[in-house]
């Protein structure tokens, strides 16, 4: 068995070629710290680096009938290991668009589910205090606000003055902004 490590470069790719395992061992011997080093000075983890220096080399072996090396032998694998790094780089790159627009989402999310909590505590908040309205205020002001009548219509179905009408109108807002406004700035400022 010859020694492979005498072997020039130039020889170790024909060997490779021609499916020689201990010529693709050599190789793998010769320049697997060189590239850790080369790949560890772009990406500074240990697993990340180890992992693209034998996807590397693991493609070097699977395509070693189709090599076509037209520089050096470190020339290539240097540049294989430098566009892997670079693969890895823009991967993280995308990863971190990603989590970056993933985390603005979940804040405006927040933001707008919070808004529609206090909103629904708000309509609660008003409801209450309509109902607790007495009834023909109560009557004139969901008649006004929520069916949109008029004050000359709410007095022909009420059997009441426009007057009593305006009047009760007046009274049931002046009490709602009376009790409402308190608790409305502390709803928005909890």
């Amino acid at each position: 068995m010859t020694k492979y490590n005498k072997h020039t470069d130039q020889q170790l790719i024909q060997l490779l070629t021609e499916g020689d395992s201990i010529a693709y061992t050599e190789i793998y011997n010769r320049y697997k710290r060189l590239l850790y080093l080369f790949a560890f000075k772009r990406l500074g983890e240990k697993e990340e680096v180890w992992d693209a220096v034998h996807e590397v080399f693991l493609s070097l072996w699977l395509n070693h009938e189709n090599l076509a090396i037209t520089y050096t032998l470190s020339t290539y694998l240097h540049t294989a290991v430098r566009n892997k790094v670079a693969n890895i780089i823009s991967h993280k790159q995308i990863c971190a668009r990603y989590l970056d627009s993933f985390s603005t989402y979940l804040a405006v999310e927040h933001e707008y589910t919070d808004h529609l909590v206090r909103q629904k505590e708000l309509e609660k908040l008003i409801e209450a205090e309509i109902k607790a309205l007495p009834v023909k205020m109560r009557e004139v002001f969901e008649l006004s606000r929520k069916a949109g009548y008029s004050r000359k219509q709410i007095a022909e179905l009420l059997n009441l003055s426009e007057e009593t009408v305006k009047a009760q109108m007046y009274q049931a807002l002046k009490k709602l902004k009376v009790r409402l406004g308190s608790m409305l700035t502390l709803l928005f400022i909890l």
